[in-house]
């Protein structure tokens, strides 16, 4: 059977799984739309959690990133995997213990006041529309690639997908509809891996590859080293892309932004305790490591084929542009892959120097989807990778979606505009609120402003910035009163806004015409660091000009830090 056949085959059986879930857990109730009922299995939210996190930026353009970064790129590893041990060891056990539906509610009800609450729901948009924005890009690529049609038609199809399911079934069909697309995804990760690790290795364990010998009998590392620095490009293992001091920045910002975000976060509310939220979440980095131990193979198999395939050292010339494989007319097709030939010769010349280097576009987020056509592995690998692609992009958008959508519905209409409002009518607003975040982000996936996984350091910074201190104290510290909570969460996300205006080049440009330069290096990426300190300077500064908490408020703390007992509001 050919490529596209099975292609379409595997892609149109996962989506008509997904569809299939959407009409068996149709919400019929808030609850079961926000927390998918309170009784989800810690082991089934272990794996739909890792789902929710193996997005398109883990999935798709995490490998892409340390291919092209090598060493430098291990920041996104270590960033998001301690900020998510961060979020299960510090945020979600209590979260559960306190009730709530949504992050808002936990903070307006913590720091009494419709304010605060008002606040968090503006951040938590920002924040979560800035990282659909990044899933879009990979829907978009995924999409495109695998239907073979353009960029911007394959982002309206994963639009329509995205919006079917989310919208019908809420928490509890994304839950298992998650399920189901972690199977394909590690599926999809991991076998095309084992293959190309035996291929080069003989050895079909992907993270004993990534040391393992090759048949020429260098180690595959080294091969690597010496076919991209033979092309003018830097050293794989010793490229540093960053200072140490910025390394470091980097992964604290991942870190806390990661622990901050409130999709993740909103899982831990499904399960039916707080003892069931720690084994989930114990689950959930089990099934995240499968992936995250694997990425660093796949990443440098990729770069050293992709070199390889294009450069063919063993060949007397260059590949000709005529001759190019089928992946490589594939790919042209989405306009992800672009060839120039400035010296006129016919013969692809892919080097480090801009002005000999004729592979003019090489886009990052393309590597894992590419890399099984690349190794040349049979038709049915390139077709799970396929379905894995794309439920990827499509799983943590779904969850995005659904936090925009309740943030909307259950904390502004319900908490503090119409608190009278029916169940049905909040049902129905939430579902009209995440078709508009969906319109939002897709114009924005139209016109990324950047590869995936930068727009998604971007929405950490800002969640680290404003919505992880203000969880943080208010679990940890019993002094902290509203006054102290609302002004930190507006300085810190305003701080991280303006700071993104002022050094972002495409948007510095349009509005001072200069491109400003960072303030001690820290670009726009790496701004949580600072963004968090700030805030959590001022809440401590203002809650101590200003009145504690009630000693009911001060008790409830205490409270929600004890594992046991029921739920503080007693919703689930």
């Amino acid at each position: 059977m050919d490529l596209q056949t099975l292609t379409f085959l595997f892609v149109g059986v996962t989506f008509a799984i997904y569809i299939g879930i959407a009409f068996w857990a149709r919400a019929g109730s808030t609850k079961e739309f926000y927390v998918a009922g309170g009784g989800i299995h810690p082991v089934a939210n272990g794996m739909a959690t890792a789902a929710d996190w193996m997005s398109a930026a883990s999935f798709i353009s995490m490998a892409g990133l340390i291919a092209f970064y090598g060493y430098g790129g291990s920041v996104f590893l270590m960033g998001w995997t301690g900020g998510y041990v961060l979020l299960a060891m510090l945020l979600a056990p209590y979260l559960r213990k306190h009730g709530a539906f949504t992050v808002p509610e936990f903070i307006s009800d913590r720091y009494y006041s419709k304010t605060a609450r008002v606040v968090a729901v503006i951040c938590l948009i920002i924040a979560s529309v800035t990282y659909v924005i990044g899933q879009m890009k990979g829907i978009g690529v995924a999409f495109s690639r695998f239907l073979e049609v353009d960029y911007e038609t394959g982002l309206v199809s994963g639009m329509v997908i995205v919006a079917f399911y989310a919208t019908m079934g809420g928490m509890k069909g994304i839950t298992y509809t998650q399920i189901a697309q972690y199977v394909i995804m590690i599926i999809a990760y991991t076998i095309p891996a084992i293959f190309i690790s035996f291929m080069l290795t003989g050895n079909p364990i992907p993270q004993l590859g990534l040391g393992s010998e090759m048949a020429d009998g260098t180690y595959l590392l080294d091969k690597l080293d010496q076919v991209v620095t033979q092309l003018g490009f830097a050293e794989y293992t010793t490229q540093a892309r960053l200072s140490t001091t910025n390394m470091f920045v980097y992964t604290l910002s991942l870190m806390i932004g990661t622990a901050g975000l409130p999709h993740v976060i909103m899982r831990f509310f499904t399960v039916s305790s707080v003892k069931a939220a720690r084994e989930s979440a114990g689950w959930a980095l089990v099934f995240i490591a499968l992936l995250y131990t694997t990425a660093p193979a796949v990443a440098a198999m990729a770069r050293l084929n992709l070199m390889q395939t294009i450069d063919q050292p063993n060949a007397e010339q260059n590949l000709a542009y005529a001759d190019r494989p089928s992946w490589f007319k594939n790919w042209e097709t989405t306009g992800l892959l672009k060839f120039e030939d400035k010296n006129n010769d016919g013969l692809i010349s892919y080097t480090g120097d801009k002005k000999t280097n004729e592979m003019v576009k090489v886009d990052r987020d393309i590597m894992v989807l590419a890399n099984p056509e690349i190794a040349g592995l049979p038709n049915w690998v390139i077709a799970i990778v396929a379905a894995g692609g794309l439920a990827a992009a499509l799983s943590t958008a779904a969850g995005l979606l659904l936090a925009i959508a309740s943030s909307i519905s259950h904390d502004l209409l319900k908490g503090v505009w119409r608190p009278n409002i029916t169940e049905k009518e909040e049902l129905r607003y939430s579902r009209i609120s995440m078709i508009g975040a969906i319109l939002i982000a897709g114009y924005y996936g139209f016109n990324p402003p950047d590869f995936a996984a930068g727009t998604v350091a971007l929405a950490f910074g800002l969640a680290a910035s404003s919505i992880f201190p203000a969880l943080m104290m208010g679990i940890f510290s019993k002094k902290m009163n509203k006054e102290g909570a609302i002004a930190g969460i507006i300085t810190g996300i305003s701080s991280g806004l303006f700071y993104l205006l002022w050094v972002y080049p495409k948007f510095s440009n349009a509005i001072w015409g200069v491109t400003n330069t960072p303030i001690l290096g820290i670009d726009h990426l790496r701004f949580g660091l600072i963004g968090a300190p700030i805030c959590l300077v001022v809440m401590v500064v203002v809650s101590l000009m200003t009145k504690e908490p009630s000693p009911a408020t001060q008790k409830m703390v205490d409270d929600t830090r004890i594992p046991t007992g029921k739920p503080i509001l007693g919703k689930q």
